[in-house]
């Protein structure tokens, strides 16, 4: 069960592919979402729609955040292959992905799900979906169009 809209974000603190401390708290509102793995080809397709619809994203002042369980290394190589205009956060012990119910029980491997959340820290959007990583930048971009 996904976090619900209007619920507070929990707070967290992340090292992104640089190995510099990342904080909720300093980049709302932000989209925030998680993938399974690093240079999968439906994880590679949702970074780079990411990616290739970034301009939409700072238009609203909305920052973009993937996280993963890869490490730093992985998602330092992931983000230049692939040219990624945002940060990749590390959660190597998947605790934020169990915080934000984004993790796989068994495999702890995260879902795929997508989050904006709002300057106030509130979920504003949630879209899950494990098939259609494309679908997410397209149901966050709605959301901001709507509101």
């Amino acid at each position: 069960m996904a976090l619900k809209v209007g619920q507070k974000a929990p707070l967290f603190e992340l090292k992104n592919s640089e190995g510099k401390s990342v904080k909720l708290e300093e980049n709302l509102p932000c989209i925030v979402y998680f993938y399974p793995k690093d240079f999968t080809p439906g994880c590679t397709a949702e970074a780079c729609s990411f990616r290739d619809n970034h301009q939409v994203f700072k238009d609203f002042d909305i920052t973009v955040f993937g996280i993963s369980r890869d490490s730093v290394a992985s998602h330092k190589k992931f983000k230049e292959e692939h040219q990624l205009s945002f940060d990749l956060l590390s959660d190597t012990s998947g605790k934020v992905c169990k915080q934000y119910d984004a993790l796989m029980p068994i495999v702890k491997v995260p879902k795929r799900i997508t989050y904006l959340i709002d300057a106030e820290q509130r979920v504003r959007a949630v879209y899950s979906d494990m098939f259609g990583a494309t679908k997410h930048i397209k149901s966050m971009i709605n959301q901001l169009k709507t509101e």
